[in-house]
């Protein structure tokens, strides 16, 4: 390397952006990750880690504006050293149709992104907004989209249909799937640890957090995951609800006079954990009280039960399971939901070692246990980081 070089990994979320910076050497070294949190309240801050010395800092915007939160967060990464030697960001694009590798933002992928926001409504427009500001702060630096549904473009036609008349597939309305950049990683990291050979084999990945899905991956690519459409369905999450009855749509229309926007601010922010405990999306919350709380016990039990649901149903499209892996802020920390999501599956060769699982070991399979149940924290930041660093590489952007 003639001289030091950077990547800004940029993870937009509806409420929340986290990031990380990363030194461009052999091997991609992390310098600090952080979040904004609680964007477009007066609650807003930046948190940090120092990579090296693992120092935490906290900066309160106290700004209920979104993109005055952007630009305060701007503002801060300035001041952050190593940020003038940045050649890259990194964006991690929700909604990437068919797109199938990250690739340099023009104003021509600008244009096709906007053109299909109606399929995101929760995330597109708010990334868009955020690459736009980038462009306009820093119009020199490199910006590259790393899509979330790329991962799931190999998925069968079987599984990609949905059951309305064809013409509308022909415009685009198909399962996507998505947290692909969280799967990406999951299975480097399965590879990287567990070797090749398991890799390849029968997997369901579980990423679960506010936002929760899973994926059936064999042979090292995805053939069914529970997200379709948009990132509002498979099973409940912190606020979503998951797969819906249609007629419930149609109801809530008619007889609630909901318009669209509304039903969507409905099945978007009201339900999930939230709609049915009636107290808190958070699933720690929810495990404190449900001693004491029969609505957060249920809101427990059907996100435990749709899950197991839904790997039961993989379990059978990929002929066998041979590895289970919990990821995501609850699949990472939460041993009591790992343990109510693998109870009596034991037909299924999964046999979970209860000891394991509370102290939140790699491995929380017993040793005689036909199935692999793994805990691997996901990191879609560096995923984004290596695919902008192959990117750059690609097209002879990095200085050797």
């Amino acid at each position: 390397m003639s001289k030091e070089e950077y990547i800004i990994s940029i993870n937009g979320g509806s409420s929340s952006i986290k990031f990380a910076l990363y030194k461009i050497e052999e091997q991609l070294i992390e310098v600090f990750h952080g979040e904004i949190e609680n964007m477009g309240t007066q609650n807003a801050k930046i948190s940090s880690t120092s990579s090296g010395t693992q120092q935490k800092k906290t900066v309160n915007i106290q700004s209920g504006d979104r993109d005055e939160a952007i630009r305060h967060f701007i503002d801060w990464l300035e001041k952050q050293e190593g940020f003038d030697l940045v050649i890259a960001i990194g964006h991690r694009i929700v909604h990437g149709m068919k797109h199938i590798e990250p690739e340099i933002i023009s104003p021509e992928l600008i244009k096709e992104l906007k053109e299909i926001s109606a399929f995101d409504p929760e995330h597109l427009p708010e990334e868009i907004k955020l690459i736009e500001i980038f462009s306009k702060c820093y119009p020199s630096l490199k910006q590259i989209a790393c899509f979330d549904t790329s991962f799931h473009t190999s998925m069968p036609t079987v599984a990609k249909l949905v059951a309305i008349p064809r013409r509308y597939y022909d415009k685009g309305i198909q399962r996507y799937g998505f947290h692909g950049l969280s799967y990406t990683y999951l299975l480097e990291e399965l590879k990287r640890v567990c070797g090749n050979e398991t890799a390849k084999g029968k997997i369901i990945l579980a990423h679960l957090g506010n936002g929760a899905s899973l994926a059936a991956v064999k042979d090292g690519i995805s053939i069914d995951t529970s997200m379709g459409f948009t990132p509002t369905s498979g099973i409940p999450m912190g606020t979503r609800t998951g797969d819906l009855d249609p007629g419930v749509a149609w109801y809530l229309m008619e007889h609630e006079q909901l318009a669209p926007t509304q039903f969507n601010a409905l099945i978007n922010h009201e339900s999930g954990l939230l709609g049915i405990s009636e107290t808190s999306s958070d699933m720690r919350t929810l495990l404190e009280i449900e001693g004491t709380d029969e609505r957060a016990r249920e809101a427990i039990e059907m996100f435990c039960y749709q899950a197991k649901k839904c790997i039961g149903a993989y379990t059978a499209v990929l002929g066998g399971l041979d590895v289970l892996v919990f990821s995501g802020g609850i699949g990472e920390h939460s041993s009591e939901v790992r343990r109510r999501i693998c109870v009596n599956l034991g037909f299924l060769g999964i046999d979970m070692d209860e000891y394991k699982n509370r102290r939140n070991e790699f491995t929380v399979s017993t040793d005689t246990s036909n199935v692999k149940i793994l805990v691997i924290r996901t990191n879609e930041e560096f995923i984004m980081a290596k695919m902008v660093r192959n990117v750059l590489i690609s097209q002879n952007g990095i200085h050797e």
